[in-house]
């Protein structure tokens, strides 16, 4: 995975349920090929919860897309889903900090669609 592909993935982890529920998933069927990397990328999804930064960021349009997807995931409870899978997969925990301003990227989402 490229840092380009893992950004985006970590951000569909941290903001988008299907995908983090679609990885909870194959962690039971224990159907995961790298659980470092998906280790990584849980980690990465993680510290987007965080404190947004104030300064580094890419632009003021992306900050402010990162507090849009941090308040709507709330919802969801998607912090502490993240923490549970990380958990399950033995990972230490991770201080709560600032989302480090590399991170913060205009990413767009997958659509959530009603049945």
């Amino acid at each position: 995975m490229t840092s380009r592909e893992k950004l985006q993935y970590s951000y569909e982890l941290a903001f988008y349920p299907p995908r983090l529920n679609e990885v909870w998933y194959q962690v039971k069927q224990k159907r995961v090929a790298d659980l470092d990397e998906l280790g990584e990328l849980l980690d990465m999804a993680l510290q987007l919860h965080g404190a947004l930064p104030s300064d580094g960021y890419a632009s003021q349009r992306a900050l402010n897309r990162l507090a849009l997807y941090q308040a709507k995931s709330r919802a969801f409870h998607a912090v502490s889903f993240l923490r549970n899978v990380r958990k399950a997969l033995g990972r230490a925990s991770l201080p709560q900090a600032e989302v480090p301003g590399s991170m913060v990227r205009d990413i767009g989402l997958p659509r959530l669609s009603r049945p």
